[in-house]
């Protein structure tokens, strides 16, 4: 298990065996808080009660520190990790977790009570898997340690598929493989010493069982907090919104190890690079990507706000073969089918960071936040104007704007745009998204509208041999206080595509290359700031992030930043028509025989052909099929 670790701890690799139960902890170790031997893990508390395998940062454990002084304690070295366990010794789990502003994900062996608890931080930026296999329970940040241990009897979960195929990701707390589970964030699981050797009536999608998973910190919580008090007034807002991540920023800025940040030149990653330089005493190191294709590179405005923050900026541009180069690596880097291709320069950057500093700030988590995504506001006003019309004329009008091709949407929008003297790249992908308009006009509501808009196959019985029912994209409980669709969306978002994908992403892109990335718009102090500031300062005249920009332009001049919003996307559509299409197309040769009879071929082959001729671009929901493919490849292969 420990050698399929190394990524996430090249620094040093140790393990614990119990001298009174059948239980081993073991732990990989990437030194970035107390480099010196003091750090190193599997780690005992001072009474010897407790010994735990940790993996993330606790950004507060100087303040703790000095708090658990003042009341005796005496601390051997400086990680976060002795004073983790100083502070459990003291206030127990429970008390413990709620004081830590971090991202972690651990396991502690209670000695005294023969108790394992599991613990995953609020938001889910780290990863932990856990279930029984043959008798025994196995837990590990990815599955490939698992799997290491198993020889044979994992079988693909049918529920963990069909959510795969509609959103591009397993969501927690299922797993690729039935009887293996993700730990849902912001909860702990604890069981004895016999429940780990004869599994209990287990049951980890419903709280109510006794030995699910229990949560110390909800999303939902949060959001009705919020929204019951938000703070009315503009220029209070947008202040301590700047105090918060400045406060925030300065702590993650704590290491022993280099520091530096992601810069795409986008809102978010801007604002974080722009704080951290004005807190730092040196020029901070950034990072950006480019792309030769026009409209998917951001590159020259990253380095423009580089050079205006005064940072040491590097830039990447990323060709296609760089790409090649990387896909048939992803089922080693990401453990389970995974299909958002942003995945690509996710890892490309994270490279090329890697090999300046150890640690790298990210603006990840300012869309979910504060209302970024396109989709909200453009679902929002798109559902509003549509619902006048009759419910059979809408539909019918969504399937007449899908007949014609994405492409010839966009030869239509250039020719117009020529004609009338404008750029004619001002608007990036027309006829994408008029094909997206086109399949969200044709549903019967708004709510299903916005799943469509998260969906790649929003039908995966489509290209499915077997059913399976089950949908974990919907929330149990939806918000109490405020009942508008953009906070609706954010919420769902931040309980699903948020950990699902986006934090999964992050984690498995920069841990494979040994390196730690910190997200400090995911600090649940701003969270809980957030749900605070109404939708009224998040969008105002359709534009997105209202709040974050006005703090941005405190350190950046509006004129480097505004411009369409363009995301960390890849051209994906051309690359599987040109330089990946021969990978594709072997992949393809193999449904028949390697994806356990799980897959149709005819209709994967037929919008194969459709994409190939450029009549439709079906890049995404074929990323999600090669994707699982590739997988599964590798998979039979080891």
């Amino acid at each position: 298990m420990l050698k399929t670790l190394v990524h996430r701890g090249p620094d040093a690799g140790d393990i614990w065996i119990s001298d009174t139960q059948n239980l081993l902890l073991a732990h990989r170790r990437l030194a970035i808080q107390d480099l010196s031997d003091s750090g190193r893990q599997p780690m005992h508390s001072v009474s010897e009660r407790y010994c735990v395998v940790f993996n993330g940062e606790i950004y507060n454990f100087r303040e703790i520190t000095k708090d658990l002084q003042q009341l005796g304690h005496h601390f051997i070295g400086r990680s976060d990790t002795e004073v983790l366990l100083a502070a459990i010794e003291h206030w127990g789990i429970q008390a413990a977790v709620q004081k830590f502003i971090g991202m972690f994900a651990f396991a502690l062996w209670d000695k005294l009570e023969a108790v394992l608890h599991l613990c995953r931080d609020r938001l889910g930026e780290k990863p932990l898997y856990y279930g029984w296999q043959n008798k025994a329970f196995y837990f590990a940040s990815e599955l490939k340690a698992i799997e290491a241990c198993i020889q044979s009897g994992l079988s693909i979960d049918l529920e963990g598929f069909s959510s795969f195929l509609r959103h591009g990701y397993v969501p927690a707390p299922l797993s690729i493989y039935q009887g293996l589970y993700k730990l849902p964030p912001g909860t702990i699981l604890s069981l004895s010493a016999d429940e780990l050797v004869n599994q209990p009536d287990f049951s980890p999608l419903s709280g109510e069982k006794k030995h699910a998973p229990h949560p110390y910190w909800l999303a939902l919580d949060s959001a009705n907090r919020g929204l019951a008090n938000p703070i009315d007034n503009e220029h209070e807002a947008i202040d301590e919104l700047d105090r918060l991540l400045r406060t925030t920023i300065n702590r993650q800025l704590i290491a022993d190890v280099k520091v530096g940040t992601f810069l795409s030149g986008g809102i978010d990653s801007s604002l974080v690079s722009a704080i951290a330089q004005q807190e730092s005493s040196e020029r901070v190191k950034t990072y950006t990507i480019g792309f030769s294709e026009k409209e998917y590179d951001e590159s020259i405005y990253a380095e423009k706000i580089a050079a205006h923050l005064g940072t040491d900026h590097l830039t990447m541009q990323v060709t296609p073969q760089d790409a090649l180069d990387v896909v048939p690596t992803l089922p080693t880097i990401y453990d389970e089918p995974f299909a958002d291709s942003s995945q690509l320069p996710a890892y490309l950057v994270s490279k090329l960071a890697r090999e300046h500093v150890t640690v790298c700030l990210s603006g990840d988590g300012g869309d979910e936040l504060f209302a970024g995504y396109n989709r909200y506001v453009w679902a929002d006003y798109i559902w509003g104007r549509l619902g006048i019309i009759p419910d059979s004329l809408r539909k019918m009008t969504g399937k007449a704007l899908s007949v014609p091709s994405p492409h010839f949407w966009d030869r239509l929008y250039h020719a117009v745009a020529m004609f009338k003297g404008k750029n004619q790249l001002s608007t990036k992908l027309v006829g994408l998204k008029l094909q997206k308009l086109a399949g969200f006009m044709q549903q019967d509501n708004l709510q299903q509208g916005y799943e469509y808009l998260l969906s790649f196959w929003d039908q995966p019985d489509q290209i499915m041999t077997k059913h399976a029912a089950i949908d974990l994209i919907r929330p149990a409980h939806k918000l109490s206080v405020d009942t508008s669709f953009i906070n609706q969306a954010m919420y769902i978002d931040q309980i699903t595509y948020l950990p699902g994908d986006n934090l999964a992403k992050v984690d498995r892109a920069s841990m494979a290359v040994s390196l730690e990335t910190r997200l400090p718009l995911l600090s649940h102090e701003i969270v809980d700031l957030s749900w605070r500031i109404p939708v009224s300062m998040k969008v105002r005249n359709k534009t997105s992030k209202w709040a974050l920009r006005q703090v941005l332009y405190k350190y950046v001049p509006p004129e480097l930043i505004e411009r369409p919003k363009m995301g960390f996307s890849v051209p994906i559509d051309r690359w599987l028509r040109g330089e990946l299409r021969d990978w594709a197309e072997d992949l393809l040769t193999t449904i028949d025989h390697a994806a356990y009879g799980l897959l149709k071929k005819e209709p994967i082959l037929k919008i194969w052909n459709e994409h190939i001729s450029g009549r439709r671009d079906h890049s995404h929901r074929l990323w999600t099929v090669l994707m699982f493919l590739s997988w599964n490849h590798h998979r039979n292969k080891n």
